[in-house]
């Protein structure tokens, strides 16, 4: 999930070399909302793209220092909508773009929820084990009646936390399998992107062909599905791959048909490439 996190972070932080390379384009025509076998991308908006990728250099700044699982959180939240909260108002009332480092990423996290999972109180405490009920296989200060009762009463409350447990790891694994999966199909569009933007961005920047009449036909194309590609990501980087629990001591639960549903409109789109 972090990979996953900072790879989509790092996607976002692009859109303005993007959007930057387009605007020099005179004469261009107006790349409108794509909509396509039940596919719906955004039109192109400077504006957007740009407030985005200021938002993801904010976070990515602040991951360096921040703990493990800050770039999850963000994956699980939908990185594009973290990365607009980063522009945003921290709880403090300080904005949090004013921020720098760990500070911005911890500010976004806490306005983001948490990405983690309340597993509720702490399973089998010290009160239940005693002060020393076994270690090594060598059992102290407690003998008899004492051993046994303690013994009886942790088991029982193992045998009611084993249901949590088995759910938890259940989770993780489908959360884990999950972002795998997504991981692979982002990095397949990404991969596209940078391949096409690349002949993009040498025929403006250079080239210094910066007007649309004077694109070749294959230089035009390149261009719109360039276009196309960076909506196809934008629209990625906002799935939230996980439904954040209604109440604090329950689970978490994976977007299973919303990830399942963006990645085959991704691979739609990338068939679709002229």
């Amino acid at each position: 999930m972090d990979e996953l996190g900072t790879l989509e972070l790092e996607i976002l932080k692009s859109f303005d070399e993007f959007s930057d390379t387009i605007e020099r384009i005179q004469n261009r025509p107006q790349f409108k909302e794509y909509t396509k076998d039940g596919v719906k991308l955004p039109a192109y908006d400077k504006e957007t793209l740009k407030k985005v990728s200021v938002g993801a250099g904010v976070l990515l700044g602040g991951l360096g220092g921040a703990a493990v699982g800050a770039a999850g959180g963000f994956a699980a939240a939908g990185a594009t909508t973290s990365a607009i909260m980063a522009l945003g108002t921290a709880s403090t009332g300080t904005a949090i773009a004013s921020l720098s480092g760990v500070a911005a990423t911890n500010a976004t996290l806490a306005a983001l929820g948490g990405g983690g999972i309340a597993l509720g109180t702490t399973i089998l405490g010290a009160t239940t084990l005693g002060a020393a009920l076994l270690v090594g296989g060598v059992i102290f200060n407690i003998t008899g009646g004492k051993l046994s009762d303690k013994a009886d009463e942790a088991w029982e409350q193992m045998k009611k936390a084993e249901k949590t447990i088995d759910f938890a790891c259940r989770y993780l694994n489908e959360l884990k399998a999950a972002s795998v999966a997504y991981k692979k199909s982002l990095l397949s569009v990404r991969d596209k992107y940078k391949e096409i933007f690349g002949y993009v961005s040498y025929t403006v920047n250079s080239l210094h062909k910066t007007d649309w009449h004077a694109f070749s036909q294959e230089e035009k194309i390149a261009t719109e599905n360039s276009v196309l590609l960076i909506g196809l990501l934008y629209k990625m980087c906002q799935v939230s791959l996980v439904n954040k629990a209604k109440y604090q001591n329950d689970l978490n639960s994976v977007y299973i048909s919303e990830i399942n549903e963006s990645i085959s409109n991704a691979d739609n789109v990338m068939k679709s490439l002229a």
